[in-house]
């Protein structure tokens, strides 16, 4: 067993599971305390260096293409403080980090571990149901449904529109940009209904616009990850690997599968569709986003 304990958090190999456990302390962020322990397989690992610096090291483990949810939904997004395969090492455990570094290493090459892209996610990403309350509003995810909740503070297009609920064989991507504090994040669920849609995210009613606290907003990168563990893997859209940031491919109209009529409401249909009318006279929406966002409501009805 090779282990390294650090205030960051604790890396332990045996030979099979690098298991990787986040700090208690208050300088470890919010979302790798709330991701908690995963367990990474050799087979999921393409290499290992640790990193000596003036003040501090670092131990950085980097994945296979195509093995872990996580970098697939957050597309290398994440900040590096939040990287739960990035740990800080004081200096006097340098010799420790080495080491750890070194076993890993040699079970690679024992194994015979392949270093190009996994065919099949290795790891199981969060657990469900999860639910984050940001910015926009709450989205949840209990493994089959998507459901969003508008905030009292979402663009009044969204509240129009109502809760949004999306199940998981509608979906075709989901993507997530962080809130950096300086410009806006979003965390959206492309359909192949909406694989096209020009709204921004502020006005997309199945999307979430992430503008409030940075440290809070990250956490819908849970959100995202479980549903990207449940969608069909990257490799088997074109019969190989397709990276997180390679531009989607259009959908034909074969592709496109109309959804299921859902149970209507009527007089909520009618009050929802006059919001929208008045938005749009007021010139709050124009003509293509009052379109689509009609459009989305009667999809919902």
């Amino acid at each position: 067993m090779a282990e390294i304990i650090q205030r960051d958090g604790t890396w332990a190999f045996d030979g099979n599971t690098v298991r990787i456990t986040p700090g208690l302390h208050r300088s470890v962020p919010l979302f790798r305390q709330t991701y908690g322990e995963i367990a990474v397989p050799l087979e999921a690992v393409a290499s290992v260096v640790y990193e000596p610096e003036r003040k501090r090291g670092r131990l950085r483990l980097r994945l296979r293409e195509g093995a872990d949810p996580l970098l697939q939904a957050t597309g290398g997004r994440l900040p590096d403080a939040a990287d739960p395969y990035r740990l800080t090492v004081d200096l006097d455990r340098s010799g420790v980090a080495e080491y750890v570094a070194e076993e890993i290493r040699r079970g690679l090459l024992l194994e015979q571990i392949p270093k190009e892209p996994a065919k099949e996610y290795l790891l199981p990403g969060p657990p469900v149901p999860v639910s984050v309350r940001s910015s926009d509003g709450t989205v949840s995810f209990d493994g089959t449904q998507v459901r969003i909740d508008w905030s009292d503070t979402s663009d009044r297009v969204k509240r129009a529109t109502g809760p949004r609920i999306i199940d998981v064989p509608d979906l075709v991507q989901v993507e997530w940009l962080p809130n950096s504090g300086y410009e806006d994040g979003f965390l959206r669920f492309v359909t192949r209904e909406t694989a096209f849609s020009k709204l921004p995210p502020e006005k997309d009613p199945f999307a979430l616009d992430l503008w409030g606290s940075a440290r809070r907003d990250l956490l819908t990168a849970l959100v995202a990850t479980a549903v990207t563990a449940r969608l069909p893997h990257p490799s088997t859209r074109t019969g190989e690997y397709l990276p997180a940031d390679a531009p989607r491919l259009p959908l034909t109209t074969r592709d496109a599968v109309p959804p299921e009529p859902q149970a209507a409401n009527h007089d909520v249909l009618l009050r929802r569709l006059r919001e929208l009318g008045e938005l749009h006279r007021e010139g709050v929406l124009t003509d293509e986003e009052f379109a689509a966002t009609k459009a989305a409501v009667l999809r919902d009805f």
